[in-house]
């Protein structure tokens, strides 16, 4: 009578004692803690998942609610971070303006004018083909043509650059240098519209395009006349216009 009570009891307690002994086996297959982000890394990644966002639907179409979203965090994160939808999307235009332009300008610093206007092309196609969500954030909200924009600025902060090739060319052919700015505009406002063209279509592969655009330039400015004129064709249909208004 009593073996079956003693054999009881003692698998109660070493099936306790198993049990017990188990545990930390069990604890140390439990998955560690994810490593939270820093503040840095945090401004970072929202960085790069509203650059896809807003370049498929602009600061109008994008929300706080799909960004955070997508970068799976709470609203008030990227309220904390950029104080809302506008700061963020201040920040992505800032920081794609300033990879643009440190590229062009990077491009202009060795070289024959022919061989940095070339550099600068590739520079420039360069930048579209690497980060085609950020070109198409500044060409979205601020087309080619724009008198103001953040595409604007960037395009006349270009053309500041290219200008020294200009002022080279104009003065070692006796040329006016005061238009070289006139001319550098020309120069940027060509490769930036043909380069919105190429972001979608992607042909020719980049070299060509940027060979055929230095050729249309260069080629150009190679027969270029220091004190061009509208041709009498043009002046003789301007007359008859101005008389018929009159």
């Amino acid at each position: 009578m009593e073996e079956p009570v003693f054999s009881r009891i003692f698998f109660l307690i070493s099936t306790r004692v198993t049990s017990s002994r188990s545990k930390p086996v069990a604890l140390g297959l439990m998955s560690a803690p994810r490593r939270r982000m820093s503040s840095a890394e945090r401004r970072s990644q929202l960085i790069e998942v509203s650059r896809a966002i807003f370049a498929e639907k602009g600061v109008e179409g994008a929300t706080v609610e799909e960004i955070a979203a997508a970068a799976k965090v709470s609203k008030p994160v990227i309220y904390e971070h950029f104080g809302g939808k506008e700061g963020l999307y201040a920040v992505v235009v800032d920081r794609e303006m300033a990879a643009l332009l440190s590229l062009i300008t990077s491009s202009l610093t060795t070289g024959r004018p022919r061989a940095r206007a070339e550099q600068a092309a590739i520079a420039f196609l360069t930048y579209i083909e690497t980060r085609s969500d950020g070109f198409q954030i500044l060409v979205r909200d601020s087309t080619v043509g724009a008198q103001s924009g953040s595409f604007a600025t960037l395009i006349s902060d270009i053309a500041s650059q290219v200008e020294n090739i200009f002022v080279a060319e104009f003065a070692a052919r006796g040329f006016d240098p005061k238009m070289a700015p006139m001319y550098s505009q020309m120069l940027v406002g060509m490769v930036a519209l043909t380069g919105q063209w190429w972001l979608d279509t992607r042909w020719p592969s980049r070299d060509v395009v940027a060979a055929h655009l230095v050729n249309l330039a260069w080629n150009g400015l190679s027969s270029l006349e220091s004190k061009p004129e509208m041709s009498s064709a043009s002046k003789s249909n301007k007359s008859k216009k101005d008389v018929k208004k009159k």
